[in-house]
């Protein structure tokens, strides 16, 4: 309610004076001279929107004139106006117990009530006004019926609410947040093309009210209108709502949400980032962006964010799932698995609870536990292909070729785009000795997915045996080109070339493996070195871990590991110069490697 309208309204309730003198056909006496003064002031005071000087006014007029309505009604209006609202209501009951026909009191109690969110005690109040303005033949104003709309629509009285709502419209027909409110009634009742047209005939009368465009999006996103890569749609609509409101939290994480359902975290991340910023305090914002990390491969950063929503909703199975897998993907299965064994203990079917699980046992190699889980979820979603390949593939590492084999064969045939089923068939049926049926898989594979060097090297070996000399030599040479640093294929490659006659080449792979054996075994060598030296530098073993790094570099020159090492322990040491020279090194061997 503005201050010209309560100002209206209460000069036109109350003459304090003539009132009680009527009723006592006595002269007022001077207490309630003074509070038609004090009243007088407090109208005064609102004319200048001065609504704490107008309270003590009124509760003056209170104090001298307990007796009155008319000062309790002007007092409980200008609370509820402060925000004092459960004050104001006490006041306006008082009034109405003085003068139940005080319409002033009752409209501000209506609306009072209706705005601390007690519709049921509202509803009686405006069902009185609307009577009253019946028999009196003049209409309610528009913001009393919005109000009363409100107030239906919280008892779940949509059909009445709409109505009322179009009534206040009709009243002030270019009203866009009455407009945005009769789409938000039509929203709640699942009617999405009502409700877009309610939004958008509130931002054709207000084009800058960023909640009707807000809520706009989310009828567009609720009818299946994204609009990623469109000029309209859902991300348009919320887009201009974040142009127009930039410092609103719920539009930021709306917006974030959105586009990360969409496949776009990348864009997603800043925005969520900006809402957490905005209300640090929001759980729903550091979830969304944790999730938004996770996905990216940014475990580490969304982990605390997974934790921090954990602890908020500890008894939520979906955030202890999402936290558990983060957990996993970090290499913290040890820790994940206590976060995850609550989720499956809180939500029984939720497969991916399982199945997450399953993959944290899996990396702290307790395969039978792996097995139990990955079993309970079949049980759930028993065609679910990746169920079968990770069962399968969990049977293998526990040795267990027999039953691994027909959880892989379900899965090929389950998906038969996805190339990994195959290929792990194939190595399983050639460790069985099962060599045609092993290149049959690994070449079903290796079409789905030519970029496998291991694959290739896999089936060189296989067709070796199969004596498909042609095929093996073929294979074995795109292995090498996919896996330069592996000796395996050139060894292998060597013993087919020399089934197939060609000795001088046969000694050449054999001698290129030699190589790559010894280049890689001095690269382990000077690996295990420079880990001895940034040990002994943590210690502050300076000369110790110098001695160390120079070891690593004597073993592998191109190790840049160790030249880093080796910078920062001379930098230590006060040699700025022979550290820079090191460090200068690392950078030009990282730089070459990418």
């Amino acid at each position: 309610m503005s201050v010209s309208l309560l100002k209206a309204r209460l000069i036109a309730g109350f003459l304090l004076c003539a009132a009680l003198s009527r009723a006592s056909a006595q002269e007022p006496s001077p207490s309630l001279k003074e509070a038609d003064a004090d009243y007088r002031a407090g109208v005064a005071a609102l004319s200048r929107r001065d609504l704490n000087g107008a309270l003590g006014d009124f509760q003056k007029v209170v104090r001298l004139a307990p007796a009155a309505e008319q000062g309790h009604s002007a007092l409980g209006a200008v609370l509820v106006q402060l925000g004092r609202t459960s004050e104001g209501i006490r006041e306006l009951e008082k009034a109405l117990a003085i003068k139940p026909s005080d319409s002033s009191a009752q409209l501000n109690l209506a609306l009072a009530y209706e705005h601390s969110g007690e519709a049921a005690k509202a509803l009686p109040w405006f069902a009185k006004l609307e009577a009253a303005s019946r028999t009196d033949k003049r209409p309610l104003p528009p913001y009393v019926l919005a109000s009363y709309a409100r107030t239906l629509a919280a008892v779940r009285q949509f059909p009445a609410a709409v109505a009322k709502m179009k009534e206040a419209i009709a009243g002030d027909p270019q009203n866009a947040e009455s407009l945005d409110e009769l789409g938000s009634l039509y929203a709640q009742q699942r009617d999405w093309s009502h409700a877009k047209q309610a939004f958008a005939a509130a931002i054709q009368a207000n084009p800058d009210l960023a909640v009707a465009h807000l809520h706009l999006a989310m009828t567009l996103q609720a009818e299946g209108q994204p609009g990623v890569s469109g000029a309209s749609g859902a991300v348009a609509e919320l887009t201009k709502a974040w142009q127009l409101a930039p410092q609103d939290p719920v539009i930021a994480l709306q917006l974030g949400q959105m586009l990360a359902a969409a496949g776009q975290d990348e864009q997603a991340i800043p925005i969520l980032q900006r809402a957490l910023e905005l209300d640090p305090n929001s759980t729903a914002a550091a979830y969304q962006l944790g999730l938004a990390l996770q996905r990216t491969d940014n475990s580490k950063d969304a982990i605390p964010l997974l934790q921090r929503a954990a602890t908020a909703d500890p008894k939520n199975a979906e955030v202890l799932t999402n936290l558990g897998m983060a957990l996993c993907q970090a290499q913290q299965a040890k820790d994940a698995v206590p976060i995850l064994q609550s989720a499956v203990a809180l939500a029984p079917d939720n497969v991916t609870a399982h199945q997450n699980l399953a993959a944290a046992y899996i990396q702290l190699s307790q395969f039978d536990d792996a097995v139990t889980q990955l079993r309970a979820a079949l049980k759930l979603s028993p065609d679910a292909p990746q169920l079968h390949y990770n069962l399968g593939l969990a049977l293998k590492m526990k040795d267990d070729a027999a039953d691994a084999i027909p959880e892989l064969e379900t899965a090929e045939k389950l998906d038969p785009s996805a190339p990994e089923p195959p290929y792990v068939l194939g190595v399983l049926y050639m460790q069985a000795g099962r060599y045609a049926d092993a290149a049959r898989e690994l070449n079903i594979s290796l079409k789905l997915r030519p970029e496998n060097g291991d694959g290739w090297a896999t089936l060189g070996s296989v067709d070796n045996r199969l004596d498909k000399l042609p095929e093996a030599e073929a294979a074995l040479k795109e292995a090498i080109r996919q896996l330069p640093q592996q000796p395996d294929p050139h060894l292998t490659l060597a013993a087919v070339l020399a089934k197939e006659n060609q000795p001088a080449e046969a000694a050449a792979e054999r001698k290129t493996a030699a190589g790559l054996m010894r280049t890689n075994m001095n690269r382990q060598r000077a690996e295990v070195a420079s880990n001895s030296g940034n040990s002994l530098l943590k210690s502050g073993k300076v000369d110790d871990a110098i001695a160390e790094f120079r070891e690593a570099l004597g073993y592998d020159p191109n190790y840049a590991e160790a030249h880093t090492g080796l910078a920062k322990a001379l930098e230590q040491q006060g040699k700025v110069a022979e550290a820079a020279a090191e460090r200068e090194k690392a950078e030009a061997l990282e730089k070459a490697s990418q």
